[in-house]
């Protein structure tokens, strides 16, 4: 390990962090001061100090000011000032284990095709399994023998790490989806390209949720409306079709979602490119393999 200019503890020099945040400065500044790595912090347009306080507690951290909320997309602007070739993304309420950031960037190195690690996360100070990793683990996809871990289609950013390579030939986050659910254009887009997604033990991410949420509703809402516009962007038109469809017979919520997605439909369709049949395929997979119930989703931070 090698020490900052500044005296953050530096694990990997193939690693950056980059943490995207919006109005909740106390849990961010709880959670800088655990990252063993070069940080940039994407204020994504806050309005409670959060961007002066992380300037003036931690000099060392680069800050980029958004003048409005960019959503997820702040993470794409935060890709493009990082100077490594892999980067841990977290979340105001998450942070990685110790040793996890030099693993993951290990197993970039001993496999070229691999675009991304999702880490196994640990869940608040009794450190309980997400259950979306659990289902990860389970992954029904084929995979490549000659790459570890569990095969994805999908990921939780706030655990997420990437080669940098790989995440702007797939187009990063992008400014239509935004947040939250943003995660599926991004991984079909990487499948397409042909990088793997690998759901990895060895690399562990903490994640504290934070009590500063929205409704619940308006999360399935903002989940629906990103849902319909990743179809409307990537899915084949059939599938594309019965999302809609399957998302506004899901109830008032997931419709009025939906209603929200028309504004940025236009935006969608000019960005449309359909996946490979492959990847539809597994897409596909995924939808007809039935899943464990569990309790609310991750919320990932309000951006």
């Amino acid at each position: 390990m090698t020490q900052a200019t500044t005296g953050r503890e530096v694990e990997d020099e193939r690693v950056s962090v980059v943490v995207v945040s919006r109005n909740r400065r106390e849990e961010l500044l709880r959670s800088l001061a655990r990252h063993r790595a070069p940080v940039v912090y994407v204020d994504n347009a806050s309005t409670d100090g959060s961007a002066d306080a992380v300037s003036e507690r931690f000099p060392d951290v680069e800050v980029v000011r958004l003048a409005r909320n960019a959503g997820a997309y702040g993470r794409t602007l935060g890709v493009r000032r990082a100077r490594t070739p892999v980067v841990a993304f977290a979340d105001d309420d998450s942070w990685w284990a110790p040793g996890a950031l030099a693993t993951a960037a290990a197993h970039f190195a001993a496999h070229p095709r691999l675009g991304l690690v999702q880490a196994r996360i640990l869940v608040g100070p009794e450190e309980r399994l997400d259950p979306t990793c659990a289902e990860m683990a389970a992954s029904p996809l084929p995979g490549d023998p000659e790459v570890p871990g569990a095969p994805l289609l999908g990921f939780i950013a706030c655990g997420a790490v990437v080669r940098v390579e790989a995440f702007c030939e797939a187009g990063g986050f992008d400014d239509v989806v935004r947040f939250p659910g943003e995660e599926e254009r991004l991984a079909l887009d990487l499948a397409d390209h042909g990088w793997h997604l690998s759901y990895l033990d060895d690399v562990v991410a903490h994640h504290h949720p934070s009590p500063v949420r929205g409704p619940a509703d308006a999360r399935r809402r903002a989940l629906a409306r990103s849902a319909v516009l990743t179809g409307a962007m990537r899915l084949p038109r059939r599938d594309a079709l019965t999302r809609v469809r399957r998302t506004v017979a899901a109830g008032a919520v997931q419709r009025a979602g939906a209603r929200d997605a028309l504004a940025d439909l236009p935006a969608a369709l000019r960005r449309r490119r359909p996946v490979s049949d492959r990847v539809a395929a597994q897409a596909a997979m995924l939808r007809r393999t039935p899943v464990p119930t569990r309790p609310g989703h991750r919320d990932g931070g309000q951006r």
